[in-house]
């Protein structure tokens, strides 16, 4: 029986949905991201690339960075070919007048064609809050929305805390978006800001507002993801009769983070038929995903349905064997249509046919004795300990030695790290600027042969901090000046796991390390009693797989 995979699209739904993103503002509030200028810039080219309609630079006034986005934005430095860019503040302060009023100044200021401006919609917000009276909260809206309109600024208002609110008291909830509308608002956005609001909660007040208000303006979604239904919630919306989407890449924002355009733009589009991106930019998402997790400087969340690294990758043998046969077997979409790829997982449970088909992928042709050797040696290094299905690059290492390949670079013959201790000892403030009375130097020797085959002995010195940063650095001081292609390759993560906690520190360590040359990624593996020889193994394997991937 052949599987359908066609988008039926409801009647009751709308044809397509606009997607406003607000990773540059809301995202960039996420634990542990710090974006620069040019982070902001580089992420608005991304956002720009893969087609989403409205772009969210930030809050003109709030910092000097959003500041300076809008200033070099203004100045031609973002050329957007497909989004329109946005500017984003709040409603006039209670009892203020419009025209002397900081923050819708700088919205002005801003040089956006569009403003989004947050409201209280809440009756318990504006009354303990904001202080004020309700009566009060609906002028406020209704002035700086009046006053944006007249600065000729097309205005998206994003209502906070509404779903709350609506529950408290609706009456009121009715009255702020009505100010909104007959002053000139385009968008009210419903936003379940603390996101603890659930789908059929959100589906039943949404239709409400869009029965009142959906025939004059545009209804829009902002939901958090507090209870896990940021995204599930978003699509409620839009079966409810929302047309205007607000979201993140990589659900990046406050607390537990937004809805993830990741993963709202593929199910609307590819699972419900609503068009939410350009034609043949939804196969983009997958590496505007993995780009802008790499400018914010967090890792890629390998879980990420549709664009995660795992979302099409299969490590049971039986799954593997149906794919061989029929690729739809087991995957809920073409991974090719988000920009993603299968990937066969390889362990000590994998069979014949995972270990062909994984060779396949990497391009490589194993006999059926390759193949039995291969397989015999994962294996055995899975039982000593190794996790070949988090160290793609290593797998492929040795699948490639399985064929007869070995390494034509270099070769080692030895190498040596000293840790020289000197407790009492003040370093300079310009090494340690907390002046911390532990003098410690790390250095590495390592002697190589380059090429293999009766080349030329290299010996050379690295310092680092710690013994596999001086072996990075001796290591590339060797090899370095032979294979330029190295400048590019940088150390991303590095991770260590005990495998036997009853050894103590005679315990067997296992060394992860994730490397990247800019465009690609990759991730190796070592395993010892010895932390510095599993690392070795590991920075060994990384650097031969950069070497081969610059040929």
């Amino acid at each position: 029986m052949e599987i359908s995979r066609a988008a039926e699209w409801n009647p009751q739904w709308p044809a397509s949905v606009d997607i406003f993103d607000t990773t540059l503002r809301d995202g960039s509030q996420f634990e542990g991201i710090s974006l620069t200028t040019e982070d902001k810039l580089r992420i608005a080219e991304q956002l720009d690339h893969l087609g989403v309609h409205f772009i969210e630079g930030g809050w003109p006034g709030a910092n000097p960075r959003d500041d300076a986005f809008f200033a070099r934005a203004a100045a031609g430095e973002l050329q957007l070919e497909t989004s329109e860019l946005v500017a984003f503040g709040s409603t006039r302060r209670p009892k203020g007048k419009v025209d002397e009023d900081q923050t819708l100044q700088n919205l002005v200021a801003a040089k956006t064609g569009i403003c989004c401006i947050v409201a209280k919609s809440w009756d318990y917000h504006v009354l303990e809050a904001l202080r004020t009276t309700l009566d009060e909260g609906v002028a406020m809206i209704a002035d700086s929305v009046k006053y944006l309109t007249q600065q000729d600024r097309r205005v998206f208002v994003d209502f906070e805390h509404f779903f709350d609110g609506f529950k408290r008291n609706s009456e009121f909830s009715f009255r702020v978006l009505e100010a909104a509308v007959v002053n000139g608002a385009e968008v009210l956005v419903l936003c379940d800001t603390n996101g603890g609001s659930l789908p059929h909660e959100v589906e039943d007040i949404t239709s409400q507002v869009v029965k009142a208000f959906g025939a004059d303006v545009t209804i829009g979604m902002h939901t958090q993801n507090d209870t896990g239904c940021a995204v599930a919630n978003a699509i409620a919306g839009v079966r409810a009769g929302a047309t205007h989407v607000q979201g993140t890449i990589n659900g990046y924002g406050e607390r537990t983070g937004n809805c993830d355009l990741t993963t709202f733009a593929p199910n609307m589009t590819l699972k419900m038929g609503i068009e939410t991106l350009p034609p043949g930019s939804m196969e983009r998402l997958t590496s505007v995903s993995r780009h802008v997790a790499e400018i914010v400087n967090l890792p890629p969340n390998d879980a990420l349905p549709y664009v995660g690294k795992s979302a099409f990758a299969h490590k049971a043998g039986l799954h593997t064997s149906a794919i061989a046969r029929r690729p739809d077997a087991y995957e809920h979409v073409e991974p090719s249509t988000v920009g993603n790829g299968t990937r066969f997982l390889v362990s000590d449970l994998s069979g014949r046919s995972t270990i062909e088909l994984k060779a396949k992928q990497m391009g490589l042709e194993l006999t059926g004795e390759q193949l039995t050797t291969a397989l015999a040696q994962l294996k055995d290094l899975e039982n000593a300990g190794f996790h070949f299905e988090a160290a793609d690059a290593s797998l492929e290492l040795l699948l490639r030695r399985a064929t007869g390949w070995r390494n034509p670079h270099f070769v080692l013959e030895t190498f040596r790290v000293t840790v020289d201790h000197r407790p009492g000892e003040k370093m300079a403030l310009e090494v340690n600027p907390l002046g911390h009375f532990d003098g410690v130097e790390t250095q590495a020797t390592v002697k190589l042969v380059i090429p293999p085959d009766g080349g030329q002995r290299v010996l050379a010195t690295g310092e680092g901090n710690g013994p596999v940063n001086a072996l990075d650095a001796a290591f590339r001081a060797a090899v370095g000046p032979r294979f330029p292609a190295l400048d590019a390759v940088r150390l991303t993560d590095y991770k260590v796991r005990i495998l036997d906690g009853v050894s103590g520190t005679g315990a067997i360590t296992r060394v992860l390390i994730d490397a990247s040359n800019g465009e690609q990624r990759w991730s190796t593996i070592g395993v010892s009693e010895n932390i510095i020889e599993a690392s070795w193994q590991a920075l060994s394997d990384s650097i031969v797989y950069a070497l081969e991937l610059a040929q």
